[in-house]
């Protein structure tokens, strides 16, 4: 039987149940938690009757067993009579075999006991004689160093003797661990006294070898440091009496004034330190870089990271601390590239890959950067890059100038183009903050996104038109340049950005690149909107000129004048405003572009000029249906003298101005060179007037 059901086998039901027969032989069935796991598959009338059915299937199956089985169940009583008497039968035996069973184990574990007792009571014998062994052999190893190394004397003792008197006393130790327990105090204080001897002639012997540079001895001492497991005593020895003594002088404010390359001088001492002074040590100690007379590398030692840096970067923080004032950017940024720098020369001593990690790990190289407040620096590089551009595009006077000194024509346009490159600049970039100048290349796009449109919507100041102070169609037409200019340079930007961030991932790569894209695709969007602000800027100013459409009738309408031969001044005037606009930008913008502008902007003066004659011609077509119903009710009257109908009329004389007026529109369009179909509504207008003129006759 499993965890959650009886090896009991049910009979097969409908396969449409809305529930599974096994459920119910489940050791966690619970009929609360059966209706709430199948009330969303079956209403309570649908689960009714499907129980009922399966209990009729459950009925069948007890009824057929029952029919199977019915001798074995008619003979289960007869079977079982006198069952109880033979089971009291066999309890006794049963009883009598158990106490036995104890008995016997009782006396095994007995038996046990005393052979464990025996066995370590044997045990502790061997230790005694091993601890009594090797009390012998710690006194004699103390005789023969005492003899070596005269503990009376305070002379220094020659290499060879050390080297000697050091693996002894590796022995010693080694007895004396086997024996401690049971070793007489004199014997310790012996051995105390012998490793102070030994240790103070091996630290002398150690720091005279570096003083003379002597690469023999030094991995003489290297050596039996090993062998001693003393590498933190020599690697402390050194930090102290070496580093430290040497430091004192190079890392100091002293030092950092009255050098002429500043912090650059300070590292360059530190630097010529490990050069000249540990040169030989890291060749003996490290693998890559061992050429010391063809000696043996000696292992376990790191003396660069456990012993110089920590007394370098103590220093530089307890006695130099100016350096790492973020207040002066320049200087701080100066400073903090020397110590990049520093710190990049200093790894090529480590000699390995794996060093040079445990170099990184270091508490006190994790430390030394954080010194280095990068966010503050930032922060001020921030106010600086972001606080000159808002300076000029929050001044609409400012922003708008002409900018000569670059290809970009608006001053706002070229502030944004040198912000943008100033983040990635020699003097402002620092590579660990690549991140935060991505995200301020970013929001100064932005901004330059938001600020088209509040100058758009702004409203413009009154200006001569100068260079320096543009009108708004100029200032407009220079913006849409600078846009399209401005995008344009953005992949370059881009390239700019991923060559200062030097091992991108591709996945992060994408993401730089994507970002850019999308504030590139947003300033073009932008194209549109500042567009239609042009074409609205120059055709605003031709159709104030329609507006003269209207006073055509009252030139004819009982004046007498003659039928006009020429186009009316008007025209002209609509027609100056997109010519001059056409002539002024044909230098700059491209003719393609130009172009289409020109199309639009005369789209829209056409559409009003289509508009303003429709309804001239209509009115006049009403007036003149007007007077002629009522010259029929004169003519009722009195009869129509001999040359009334003769001449041109005042309605067809209006007709005809419209038509020398459309016209010379229609040839000025086509003198710049735009096709009159590409005009809306254009070849409408010339229709217009022309079927209005021939009607009329």
């Amino acid at each position: 039987m499993s965890k959650d059901s009886d090896t009991y086998t049910l009979p097969v039901g409908p396969s449409d149940l809305c529930f599974d027969k096994n459920e119910f032989i489940k050791q966690s069935f619970s009929v609360d938690q059966f209706l709430q796991d199948h009330r969303k598959r079956a209403d309570l009338e649908t689960m009714r009757d499907d129980l009922g059915v399966y209990l009729k299937v459950l009925r069948s199956a007890m009824i057929e067993l029952i029919n199977k089985d019915y001798q074995d169940f008619v003979n289960l009583s007869s079977n079982l009579i006198g069952l109880d008497k033979g089971i009291h039968g066999i309890q006794v035996p049963l009883g009598q075999l158990r106490e036995e069973v104890l008995q016997v184990r009782s006396t095994l574990e007995e038996a046990m006991t005393d052979v464990s007792a025996k066995l370590e009571e044997r045990r502790q014998l061997r230790v005694r004689k091993r601890s009594l062994q090797s009390i012998a052999t710690v006194r004699n190893l103390l005789q023969k160093l005492n003899a070596l190394l005269q503990t009376e004397s305070e002379e220094l003792l020659e290499p060879e003797l050390v080297e000697r008197a050091a693996s002894q006393y590796n022995q010693l130790q080694f007895s004396i661990s086997k024996c401690e327990e049971h070793l007489n105090a004199g014997y310790k204080q012996q051995a105390e006294k012998i490793c102070s001897r030994l240790t103070s002639s091996l630290h002398e012997m150690f720091l005279k070898s570096v003083q003379e540079h002597n690469t023999k001895d030094m991995s003489r001492c290297l050596r039996i440091y090993v062998m001693l497991d003393e590498i933190s005593a020599v690697e402390t020895l050194f930090r102290k009496k070496v580093v430290a003594k040497v430091m004192q002088g190079v890392i100091s404010e002293t030092a950092l004034n009255s050098d002429p390359r500043g912090l650059q001088g300070v590292y360059a001492g530190v630097l010529g330190f490990v050069e000249n002074t540990m040169k030989e040590l890291l060749e003996l100690t490290t693998e890559s870089t061992n050429q010391s007379a063809n000696l043996p590398t000696v292992k376990g030692f790191d003396f660069l990271v456990n012993s110089f840096w920590p007394e370098v970067e103590e220093r530089l923080e307890k006695h130099v601390p100016s350096i790492y004032s973020p207040g002066n950017p320049d200087l701080f940024y100066q400073r903090y590239c020397d110590t990049m720098d520093f710190l990049s020369r200093l790894e090529k001593y480590c000699g390995t890959r794996t060093k040079v990690k445990k170099f990184h790990a270091h508490p006190q190289y994790t430390a030394f950067l954080q010194h280095w407040n990068l966010p503050i620096y930032f922060q001020i590089r921030f106010q600086e890059i972001a606080g000159s551009l808002e300076s000029v595009l929050s001044d609409v006077s400012s922003a708008t100038m002409m900018d000569t000194s670059s290809e970009l024509q608006l001053l706002a346009t070229a502030t944004v183009w040198d912000c943008l490159l100033r983040c990635w600049s020699e003097g402002v970039f620092i590579y660990h903050l690549a991140h935060r100048f991505l995200k301020l290349n970013l929001q100064i796009l932005a901004r330059f996104y938001t600020w088209i449109l509040e100058v758009l919507q702004e409203r413009w100041p009154s200006g001569d038109g100068s260079n320096t102070s543009p009108s708004k169609t100029q200032f407009l037409v220079c913006l849409y340049l600078d846009i399209q200019k401005l995008t344009a340079r953005l992949p370059d930007l881009e390239q700019r950005a991923l060559t200062k961030m030097t091992d991108l991932s591709p996945q992060t790569t994408k993401l730089v690149q994507s970002s850019l894209m999308e504030s590139k695709n947003q300033l073009l969007s932008r194209l549109s909107t500042v567009s239609q602000f042009i074409l609205s800027e120059v055709s605003s100013e031709g159709l104030t000129q329609l507006r003269q459409v209207s006073d055509i009738p009252r030139l004819f309408r009982r004046t007498n004048r003659e039928v006009p031969t020429k186009p009316c001044p008007y025209v002209a005037l609509v027609l100056a405003v997109p010519i001059a606009f056409y002539n002024q930008q044909k230098p700059i913008v491209d003719k393609e572009l130009l172009e289409q502008w020109l199309t639009l902007i005369f789209s829209a003066i056409t559409n009003q000029f289509y508009s303003a004659v429709a309804d001239v011609l209509t009115s006049v077509q009403k007036t003149e249906e007007s007077l002629r119903r009522l010259k029929k009710i004169r003519d009722r009257s009195a009869s129509a003298s001999p040359g009334e109908n003769k001449g041109v009329g005042d309605d067809d004389k209006i007709r005809q101005q419209l038509a020398l007026d459309v016209h010379s529109y229609c040839q000025g369009i086509l003198d710049v060179g735009i096709r009159k179909e590409n005009v809306e509504k254009l070849e409408e207008l010339v229709t217009l007037v022309e079927t209005a003129r021939s009607s009329s006759k």
